[in-house]
């Protein structure tokens, strides 16, 4: 099968990863009972719009939030310098026909969850019909990769140069787990993140 274009500039971008940048990872379980209480109240706030929060937004939105208290994993390596943005712009990983293209949600620490549900939705549906502009998938400070829907539980992601992270996010699953002393069942997530040694340390 010959190389598309798209699959080139994947191999060309991931072999610039994962060979040159030191990747370290941390994995840690959340407890996703309160969001999913939460995006149950906003989904029916939001039905008569049109709007359906994923857990995937709140995701976005909380790593977001994140960022801006922690600029130095929300940064980039240049070779000489280490530049912090000042900007939140996140890649939101999308499987297209050909491979692999990373939308860009500008700006997502200062929106809403209904507004971040609602701009993934259109990005994700325009880059499978491959209508994305350049503007659009480019200049992504932070990615985030999620195959829970696919029933991964937890995976570890490529980091994209020259971004220093990617957060790979897995299923939620009902879990017994000890709450107050007590075993009970609640809904659990793993995340992981990928980080450039370079410009994050693990304490970071």
């Amino acid at each position: 099968i010959p190389l598309s274009q798209m699959r080139k500039t994947i191999a060309k971008r991931l072999t610039q990863s994962i060979g040159p940048v030191p990747h370290f990872f941390l994995t840690i379980e959340v407890d996703m009972a309160e969001a999913a209480a939460f995006r149950q109240k906003l989904n029916e706030r939001l039905a008569d719009q049109g709007i359906k929060v994923s857990p995937n937004d709140l995701v976005i939105k909380a790593a977001a939030s994140a960022l801006r208290k922690h600029p130095w994993v929300n940064s980039a390596w240049t070779g000489d310098a280490i530049r912090q943005y000042d900007v939140v712009h996140i890649g939101v990983a999308v499987a297209v026909e050909e491979g692999l293209i990373t939308p860009v949600i500008r700006n997502a620490d200062r929106k809403g969850i209904a507004e971040i549900a609602q701009e993934v939705k259109e990005l994700a549906a325009r880059a499978r019909e491959r209508k994305l502009k350049p503007e659009e998938y480019t200049g992504g400070t932070f990615s985030i990769s999620n195959l829970g829907m696919f029933g991964i539980t937890e995976f570890t992601a490529v980091i994209n140069p020259p971004e220093a992270a990617i957060l790979a996010v897995g299923a939620i699953e009902d879990k017994v787990v000890v709450v107050n002393g007590e075993p009970a069942v609640r809904p659990r997530m793993r995340v992981t993140l990928s980080c450039d040694h370079r410009v994050i340390d693990g304490a970071t």
